[in-house]
């Protein structure tokens, strides 16, 4: 797939550029192909290509999408993503929320695949620690949820790991959840199917013809 064709299956989606692989000059690069967000899985990452790029007069749009480890909190609250996407504990809420001088819009990360690989809060807690950040973290905006699908060659069990996420989506609009970030370069289009409408696509984009 090239990145005309990948860009016209992702038009009706907002497309995240998971830069995690590749340098500043490479971002600039697709930013001038037309994406404008870029995540990143480390915040000392994240901090140094924005220093590199500062100068360029570029309109990128930051997210952070890696784990995010206490000692980081402060160096994350300086870069000033427009989306955290990976708030796995009202804990690392309330540890981020406290330190922060600005509204960050963020995402609450669930656990639907159930593996222990992978960070997240269970599917059964979801809704209640997501009612629960969003009364008692008045910095962060809660914007939605994210996933990460089933780490398998089981399409089912992929699939049933984002109709989890988007169940608990759907429950959510009412609190005014607006963003459902779900599916990466493997299974994007399975993701789209269950009602994705954010996307973090690294390896299919950045090796695109």
């Amino acid at each position: 797939m090239n990145l005309e064709q990948l860009l016209e299956k992702t038009k009706n989606v907002r497309l995240v550029a998971a830069s995690k692989y590749v340098n500043a000059d490479i971002i600039k690069e697709f930013y001038y192909k037309g994406i404008s967000e870029f995540g990143e899985n480390q915040v000392k990452a994240l901090s140094e290509k924005k220093e590199l790029l500062k100068d360029e007069n570029l309109m990128i749009k930051w997210h952070f999408i890696g784990t995010l480890q206490s000692n980081k909190i402060n160096l994350l609250i300086k870069q000033r993503p427009i989306l955290w996407q990976s708030c796995n504990s009202l804990n690392l809420a309330k540890a981020v929320d406290k330190r922060l001088d600005y509204t960050l819009d963020t995402l609450l990360e669930i656990n639907s695949a159930f593996e222990g690989s992978k960070s997240g809060i269970e599917p059964s807690r979801a809704l209640e620690e997501y009612l629960q950040i969003k009364e008692e973290c008045k910095n962060l905006n809660l914007q939605g949820v994210m996933c990460i699908g089933t780490h398998s060659d089981d399409e089912k069990a992929i699939q049933k790991s984002f109709e989890t996420t988007y169940q608990i989506y759907e429950k959510l609009q009412k609190h005014d959840a607006k963003i459902c970030s779900m599916g990466m370069s493997s299974d994007f289009e399975l993701a789209l199917k269950c009602g994705s409408n954010m996307l973090r696509l690294g390896s299919i984009l950045f090796k695109s013809p």
